[in-house]
């Protein structure tokens, strides 16, 4: 039995998500690779990328690799009562990329919690996302902004159109403030809320200096219940030593038809883009015929690999041997230097383009 660790960081990040979730009481999930292809064709927008692998199966039914976790947990799951169910995942999904043609078969680690949601659950979602994030990195940070922000602000807005609203949202997800101005003087909004928007999508920074300037853009009362629930979640994570790395960012945008509360993203030292995405969507729940509320997260460890790929060296040790060499002394040699915990490459020549720690030739005696 081979005791060395596991040396891939997605592989080791899985690991270490899974026993984190299963410490606080969520049970394992597992799904099939297919869905029926209506399931997703009806929430196209719900999911990061609208393009779905698919095939016919032997019924005739048109099925599709699954592209998304979430909507298949919440296809299977019924909330009921005050309990709720607590489920995480360990799963591969099939999207498209924009940064490399074709599919990819992605890996995605993440839990959901659904059912009569209350603060406290959603604390524990979101402490949750925080430790994720500091398994991978003591450098993360934790964006956190709330829909109810926003849609507090357009909420008196009856006469604006679908269309002007996911503009809107959209400008405020890129910080364009001159957009955000122009659109609403074309919709004719008052000048007053289009200010309010700018503002909120300019704030960013620790709760402590972002929550009182809140106060002065959250009007009518879905924006002050948005902002009694973020002040009340920031005191869970600061209990829990977890607010240090968290930013607020009201920048953060989702689709409203899905998404109603809080929403957050994750981010490491050396990546891009975000590595950790998750909110609050009891809408997505109402549209596939469900009740209570739903929140939850995915950790998306193909971008572990991008920090692997930085990294200095492919391999710990390149053990080179020679064609007269006892085969089972090589073998022996290879799972001695594994034990100690390095990754070990046997070859009898230099692969091109491999870039290793050390190289180890193998006489023929066996000796080093």
């Amino acid at each position: 039995m081979n005791d060395s660790p596991i040396r891939r960081p997605d592989e080791r990040a899985g690991l270490l998500l899974r026993e984190l979730y299963r410490r606080h009481g969520y049970q394992s999930y597992r799904m099939s690779k297919f869905e029926p292809y209506d399931l997703y064709a009806r929430n196209k927008s719900f999911l990061v990328s609208e393009n779905i692998l698919t095939f016919t199966d032997t019924d005739g039914r048109l099925m599709a690799l699954k592209p998304d976790v979430t909507l298949s947990i919440i296809k299977n799951i019924q909330p009921s009562g005050q309990a709720l169910e607590k489920v995480y995942y360990h799963e591969n999904v099939y999207r498209t990329s924009p940064a490399a043609a074709g599919y990819r078969e992605i890996m995605q680690t993440g839990l959901e919690c659904t059912g009569a949601l209350d603060l406290s659950a959603m604390g524990e979602v979101l402490a949750l996302a925080a430790e994720s994030l500091a398994l991978l990195s003591e450098e993360y940070l934790l964006d956190l902004g709330h829909v109810g922000l926003v849609s507090g602000l357009l909420a008196e807005q009856e006469s604006l159109e679908d269309g002007v609203r996911t503009a809107l949202l959209g400008e405020l997800g890129r910080k364009n403030a001159p957009a955000i101005r122009s659109l609403c003087a074309q919709a004719g909004l008052e000048h007053g809320l289009s200010e309010k928007l700018c503002r909120l999508s300019r704030l960013y920074g620790p709760p402590a200096q972002v929550l009182p300037q809140l106060e002065t853009l959250a009007g009518g009362h879905e924006a002050m219940e948005a902002l009694e629930e973020l002040d009340g979640l920031c005191r869970i994570l600061e209990r829990l030593d977890l607010l240090e790395r968290v930013r607020l960012d009201f920048s953060i945008v989702n689709d409203m038809r899905y998404y109603n509360g809080v929403i957050f993203r994750g981010y490491l030292p050396g990546l891009a883009s975000g590595v950790l995405a998750g909110g609050r969507y009891d809408n997505l729940l109402r549209r596939m015929g469900k009740t209570g509320g739903a929140i939850g997260f995915a950790v998306y460890l193909d971008q572990l690999e991008r920090l692997d790929q930085g990294g200095d060296y492919d391999v710990d040790v390149l053990l080179l041997y020679d064609p007269q060499d006892d085969p089972a002394a090589v073998a022996e040699r290879a799972r001695a230097l594994a034990a100690e915990g390095r990754s070990v490459r046997v070859e009898r020549a230099v692969p091109q383009r491999l870039r290793y720690r050390e190289l180890v030739r193998f006489s023929e005696g066996g000796q080093m």
